[in-house]
This record gives C-alpha cells, structure tokens and sequence, in this order.
C-alpha cells in the first residue's frame, strides 16, 4: 500500500463533523495519539528497563498506526496529497543531509 491509497482508504473510515473544513479535530486527534505514544514509552522505560519485546511492538504498532490515520486526515482537511507530504519530506531531508544541515533548528535550513 502506498500514502495515496491509505489516505483514500482511511478517509473511509472517518467520522466527524464539517470534513472537508475541519482542521481542528484530526489536530487534536493527532495530538493525542502522540500523548499516548509517549506514555507507552515512558512505561517501556519505567516497567521494562526500557527492553523491547513482541507485546510492546504490538502495542506501539497500533498507536503509531493512529497516528498515521490522523495525520493522512489532517492532510486531507488542507487538500494536500499524503504521499506529497511522504516525498516532500524526504526530499527536505536529503537536501539537508547533503548540505550537512541536519543538526540544528529551523524549518528552513
């Protein structure tokens, strides 16, 4: 599956209000997810030494994959292509690492 089909995939599956104007819910939605990303790691690190095993990777597949969902609905909402945004990124990246530009801050480096 490439980000055109999942974002056409997963908008199938969403449910809120004013789509299509409605940046606001897929913002906080990915805001959360993020949150609980964070939580299960912080409990990875409190309650397992930080090791890894097969529930946890389940486990954190499933958010990260919420997270996913979100942002392909966030991109939606402001009519921008989820593969543009894949390959828009790397793109950025590259020409950063080329120019030794990685470290550091800044969106426009």
């Amino acid at each position: 599956m490439d980000f055109k089909e999942y974002q056409k995939e997963a908008r199938k599956t969403a449910i809120y209000k004013n789509q299509g104007e409605n940046y606001v819910y897929p913002s906080f939605g990915l805001a959360g997810e993020t949150g609980e990303v964070m939580e299960k790691i912080k409990k990875l690190i409190r309650d397992k030494d930080g090791i890894i095993d097969e529930q946890f990777k389940i486990e954190i597949t499933k958010e990260l994959g919420d997270i996913l969902w979100y942002l392909a609905q966030l991109s939606t909402e402001f009519g921008i292509s989820f593969q543009d945004v894949a390959e828009k990124n790397i793109e950025k990246l590259i020409s950063r690492k080329d120019r030794g530009m990685l470290h550091g801050d800044g969106d426009n480096r």
